[in-house]
């Protein structure tokens, strides 16, 4: 073969190959008939977070936190009562919600509902929540996660670090394990769980932008014992979010959504959580006494700072810490030999910054407990023993009286106090404690109001105790009756039950 037939050859053989090879590449673009997306994508569904060619930094996987808090955070839903008028709500008021006293205007009106959020802690049922969520409730409802409703009892309440413990009746429940918020960093991240708007099992993640924080809104809560030392977080929570769950990654609970800085309502940035230490020692409290065992040094404490400096004319010689301004009589503090002047730094070990941190830390022991407590006195640093009392003075445990209830058909019944009846001049009757019955909300019945006498078809009859409500209920079942009685500031008041 010539060398021009061989290079024909060759150049045959190119355009063959080339008209073949566009003629495969226009059958490939042709729109074929696919039958979905699979095909158009050539690909099935696909999980890439768990392929292999797709990994998650160690340490800030959301997923695995988020699918053990979820199922234990519940939608807590309190239907609150009116008082008496001089206990009204002025933003009730404001609102126009019903005053119970007005006739039959309110007739056929709801109740007014707060919406909130709470966390399982226990397999048998026990949630904690802010007090606020549940302050003034007759009826509290309980959703899980999975739809399952409950109605729930308030086991205790603890205004002074807006806390309250309640209980469902049931068992094997998802709970949530408390955490160390003292090991919690800034910067850490952290997820917030709740019902925010009512939409139910939201989570939010952030981190922790700072550490017993005083945002100053536990104001008026008696003998001014209020304790805020908050953890600080950037997680969007929003009304509604209260009670809920600040957790870490490991799904440990470190913080109880408590409150959010805000002008408009809504998040704006920062939102404020009570630190699980104090939460966890506040629960205990409430579930073995039924009310919160407070140990206090006895000390006037203000927090290291310049302004203080140049006002006292003083040179500090920390740049933080807790100056004590003055030693009540008899007190804890007294006896350990704490003085005007003294610098607290730290608490059985425990750096002490401010005055937020100190209240915390002396907040999670009881009466009759021992703290360490270091101070700077004259440039020097010591240490002395304090036994901590309580508010009368003593080293005592006290716990709560929980009054004997007497139930009917939703309605719960107590014993009018001894001191109420002086203050009234009443000889007996029975407080309606909590309200569960529609008939007699739509009445007018409000909890908090003495029950003195009531009117049937056989006539009119006094009580007296809380016991005899209940036999005559009884005994009048099915029957109108008029219920006469009068609101705690001793305003009269008579309302119809059909």
């Amino acid at each position: 073969m010539s060398k021009r037939q061989f290079f024909l050859g060759m150049l045959l053989a190119a355009i063959i190959g080339g008209v073949v090879a566009l003629a495969g590449v226009g059958f490939l673009i042709k729109p074929q008939n696919a039958g979905g997306f699979d095909e158009k994508q050539q690909a099935s569904f696909v999980n890439l977070l768990s392929g292999e060619d797709f990994t998650i930094p160690d340490g800030i996987n959301f997923v695995a936190s988020a699918q053990v808090v979820t199922p234990a955070v519940v939608h807590v839903k309190s239907q609150v009562a009116y008082t008496s008028r001089s206990e009204r709500d002025p933003v009730q008021e404001f609102f126009g919600f019903p005053d119970p006293r007005e006739g039959q205007g309110g007739q056929g009106r709801s109740m007014p509902v707060s919406s909130g959020s709470g966390v399982i802690i226990s397999r048998d049922g026990y949630i904690v929540t802010n007090n606020h969520v549940v302050d003034g409730a007759t009826k509290i409802d309980i959703s899980l996660e999975n739809n399952k409703r409950y109605e729930a009892t308030v086991i205790g309440t603890d205004p002074t670090t807006d806390l309250a413990l309640l209980k469902i009746e049931a068992n094997n429940l998802p709970f949530v394990k408390f955490g160390d918020s003292d090991e919690t960093k800034i910067g850490e991240w952290v997820l917030a769980v709740g019902n925010p708007f009512d939409l139910n099992s939201t989570v939010t993640a952030g981190i922790i932008s700072a550490k017993a924080r005083n945002i100053g809104i536990l104001q008026g809560v008696e003998n001014n014992l209020q304790i805020e030392s908050f953890l600080q977080t950037d997680a969007v929570v929003n009304p509604g979010n209260s009670g809920g769950a600040l957790v870490n990654l490991a799904g440990e609970l470190i913080g109880i959504n408590t409150a959010i800085a805000t002008r408009t309502g809504t998040f704006s940035g920062y939102s404020f959580a009570v630190p699980s230490t104090l939460v966890k020692k506040v629960m205990d409290d409430l579930m073995k006494y039924g009310a919160v065992q407070r140990g206090l040094l006895g000390v006037q404490i203000q927090n290291v700072s310049p302004e203080l400096a140049d006002y006292l004319d003083k040179t500090f010689p920390v740049e933080q810490g807790v100056y004590v301004g003055g030693v009540n009589e008899n007190s804890a503090g007294q006896e350990a030999g704490l003085k005007e002047g003294d610098i607290i730094v730290s608490i059985d070990g425990k750096m002490v910054n401010n005055v937020a941190n100190l209240q915390e830390l002396v907040a999670r022991r009881r009466p009759g407990d021992k703290i360490e407590v270091e101070y700077i006195r004259d440039g020097k640093t010591n240490k002395a023993s304090a036994t901590l009392k309580n508010f009368s003075g003593d080293t005592n445990i006290v716990k709560r009286e929980v009054p004997k209830t007497f139930t009917f058909e939703g309605l719960q019944f107590e014993e009018v106090k001894e001191q109420v009846k002086e203050q009234l001049e009443i000889s007996g009757g029975a407080v309606i404690k909590m309200n569960g019955n529609e008939r007699w909300r739509k009445a007018g019945a409000r909890n908090g109001f003495i029950i003195t006498s009531v009117i049937s078809d056989s006539g009119r009859t006094r009580i007296s105790s809380a016991q005899e409500m209940v036999d005559f209920l009884e005994k009048t079942k099915g029957e109108e009756i008029v219920v006469l009685g009068m609101f705690p500031d001793g305003t009269e008041y008579y309302f119809e039950v059909d």
